[in-house]
């Protein structure tokens, strides 16, 4: 990776970033609302602004499950892709140790972005089968606030130090 491409990669994601946050802003636009325009939520997350719409929200709810399909469903697939590459080449590696070390290097991150995709769409299957506010809201938070605060925390198990302080806080924690 060279500077210049690192930065045109910031580049891409800013830009696809304010194009997918402007193009559900005009799509919101040419929505009416509703006099009751109280978000039981604590951010206004985008199917929750959706649902207080008096008129048709067909296309708006179309145009999201389109748009998420290309920004989470692409990439998701790229990393599917790329971790398939990766296993087989661990696997190819001849000594355990080497093995177990590649694996826990990519552990933690397969973990922050399991965590993140699977409360994420779990969050946008749950609120089209069921309709429970308090349910939403705790997933909503699950994959806007969880991952991000886990973040260091799980990179730096890969520590032995922080290893250890967590094997003698839960053996702490459990009964004799």
């Amino acid at each position: 990776m060279n500077p210049c491409l690192c930065v045109l990669l910031l580049l891409l994601c800013l830009l696809l970033s304010i194009v997918h946050g402007l193009l559900h802003t005009l799509m919101l636009l040419q929505l009416s609302f509703c006099t009751d325009l109280e978000i039981p939520h604590f951010f206004c997350e985008l199917s929750q602004v959706i649902k207080l719409a008096c008129s048709d929200t067909f296309i708006n709810n179309i145009l999201v499950y389109l748009v998420s399909i290309m920004i989470f469903g692409l990439p998701l697939c790229g990393i599917i892709f790329s971790y398939t590459q990766i296993v087989s080449s661990i696997l190819r590696i001849p000594s355990l140790g080497g093995r177990y070390k590649a694996f826990s290097t990519c552990g933690s991150h397969l973990s922050i972005v399991s965590l993140f995709y699977g409360t994420g769409f779990g969050v946008y299957l749950s609120s089209a089968v069921t309709d429970s506010t308090v349910k939403n809201v705790v997933a909503s938070m699950m994959y806007s606030i969880v991952p991000q605060m886990l973040n260091p925390f799980i990179y730096s198990l890969r520590n032995r130090e922080m290893k250890g302080a967590l094997r003698h806080l839960i053996s702490g924690m459990l009964p004799v």
